[in-house]
């Protein structure tokens, strides 16, 4: 079948008719979806001339796309990543229905430049998310510069969209949806005139500033009976005994090494359960772990696994398929590699020197790009990826001599 880069390649035309009557079919069916879920109703955008336009958001909730097109009438194009492109026939009816722009993550994507180039041209209007990862924290995460020189290229006015109490209502950690305050909107339009006199140093820091959004401390009380469920997904270094596993329920949390539970606060507030909890928010919290990670040397980590899980793993054929190689496996996070260990107990070694990359995907699937090959990592519902994620990088700032690097792959 032909994938998505190879339809890039040969010039067929993106954009049908097709993509704009089905979204405008759908408006009020994911209207009533994002309304019943979220209660937020996306303001629609009335900017002062007329698209195509490149929309740029912030990333807080599994259902972002979603609010862009509420606020946008007509056919979006997004930018996708290959993970949904590689399901089989739901993939080929997703890019029969919307054409999503694929895109594989850690990689320079030369094919989803180009079209992005193609519907720009052909008069569609993108839309992107420059964090490429929602937030964990509650506070707009890193961002490629890349993104000011793309905006450029592409020469069509960008509107900033703001998603703004997503991670109350909706955590990346949690599976649970909270009732509280939430917002989704075009925030502002920046015309080729504009930045076309702009650095792209300068275009860059005006689409940081503009998407920048800090929901990690208090304001607004988010409500349900399981807030810190799958907290777990997120937290994996204890204050008081570093490394550890954690186990959530309900509104509570718990170190297993030390038995100390943590009580999340319908205001995103965390206390502790008969001692002071050091952080008052889980950002707090989430800074002080990667501070943690930081401070480690990896070297010194060889020996012993800092982590063992269980996990069923998969190849990904990208565009195509998945493949499942394993379907219970023991997977052993070291300092220096990582140990896959399948029902006949023969390791498989993935050393970190030969893992250009690795991202987590929705909540917490792990994909490890190895040089030749794309590899998934699915644990159960508990499962903490993002600390594959960290400590692979911790390891690619060592070796690359930058000690005091502070970026760990988010």
């Amino acid at each position: 079948m032909e994938n998505a880069a190879d339809r890039g390649r040969a010039q067929e035309p993106w954009i049908r008719t097709r993509h704009r009557i089905i979204s405008i079919l759908l408006y009020p069916v994911i209207w009533l979806i994002v309304f019943l879920r979220y209660g937020v109703r996306p303001e629609r955008f009335r900017g002062p001339e007329k698209g195509p336009y490149l929309i740029l958001y912030n990333h807080q909730t599994p259902l972002d796309q979603f609010f862009v097109g509420l606020s946008f009438p007509g056919a979006v194009y997004y930018l996708a990543t290959e993970d949904i492109f590689s399901n089989g026939w739901t993939s080929v009816l997703l890019r029969w229905l919307a054409a999503p722009i694929p895109i594989r993550k850690e990689v320079m994507d030369i094919a989803a430049m180009r079209i992005m180039m193609q519907v720009a041209g052909e008069g569609g209007t993108i839309a992107i998310a420059p964090e490429g990862n929602r937030t964990y924290s509650g506070k707009t995460e890193h961002m490629l510069p890349t993104i000011a020189s793309l905006a450029k290229r592409l020469g069509l006015p960008v509107v900033l969209y703001r998603i703004e109490g997503g991670y109350g209502v909706e955590p990346r950690w949690s599976s649970t949806v909270r009732r509280g305050p939430m917002r989704a909107y075009p925030s502002r339009v920046i015309l080729p005139e504009e930045f076309s006199s702009m650095t792209n140093e300068e275009l860059f820091e005006e689409i940081q500033q503009g998407l920048y959004v800090n929901d990690s401390f208090s304001g607004g009380i988010y409500k349900s009976r399981k807030k810190a469920e799958y907290l777990e997904r997120a937290a994996y270094v204890c204050p008081t005994c570093g490394f550890s596993v954690f186990h959530s329920e309900g509104n509570e949390i718990e170190c297993l090494s030390c038995h100390r539970k943590i009580w999340y606060r319908e205001d995103k507030v965390l206390e502790g359960v008969d001692f002071d909890f050091p952080f008052a928010f889980f950002n707090d919290w989430y800074e002080f772990q990667q501070d943690f990670v930081n401070r480690q040397d990896l070297a010194e980590m060889t020996g012993v696994p800092i982590f063992r899980d269980q996990a069923r793993v998969s190849e990904v054929i990208v565009y195509h398929k998945k493949i499942l190689r394993y379907s219970s496996a023991e997977i052993c996070l070291y300092g220096d590699r990582i140990e896959i260990l399948n029902e006949a107990r023969d390791p498989w070694v993935i050393p970190f020197s030969r893992l250009p990359s690795a991202t987590v995907l929705g909540r917490n699937k792990l994909n490890l790009h190895t040089e030749d090959k794309v590899f998934q990592i699915r644990g159960d519902r508990r499962f903490n990826a993002l600390k594959y994620v960290n400590i692979l990088y911790r390891y690619k700032n060592m070796t690359q001599g930058d000690q005091n690097g502070e970026f760990l792959g988010l």
